[in-house]
């Protein structure tokens, strides 16, 4: 990195790594591949930020510098890429993303009053004759 971006920028990226790396070994945690997921998106943001704060001028501007912020870009451009691939794991695992504004009221049932079919015939209705 050429110690052209801050120590925020490595360990913000440094630690997604790792939450990465915890998701991939516990196959069956739903929280770690979340976690993981939210620290792409954040370090997707954290990036640009970085990235535009950053960027040295032409004059102070190396071939080591310019090869350090292109990776930067680089790796901010498969960012996408990767939430995407997460994402899809993510959904293998059974986890749900439902962001529903105008919900299907149909199956509502309410609790407080249950329909309990009556145990006795209703007055109304003859009762049917033995066989």
């Amino acid at each position: 990195m050429n110690y052209m971006l801050p120590i925020s920028y490595a360990w913000g990226n440094f630690t997604v790594l790792a939450v990465g790396i915890w998701a991939i070994v516990q196959r069956d945690s739903l929280d770690a591949i979340t976690m993981f997921l939210t620290g792409l998106l954040l370090t997707v943001l954290t990036d640009i930020i970085h990235i535009s704060i950053f960027y040295p001028s032409h004059d102070f501007l190396s071939d080591a510098k310019r090869f350090s912020i292109g990776m930067a870009i680089f790796s901010l451009l498969l960012k996408p890429v990767s939430c995407y691939l997460v994402y899809r794991m993510y959904r293998e695992r059974g986890g749900e993303y439902t962001f529903n504004i105008d919900q299907d009221r149909s199956t509502y049932e309410p609790i407080d009053q249950p329909d309990v079919p009556p145990q006795w015939p209703s007055p109304g209705k003859a009762a049917h004759p033995p066989y």
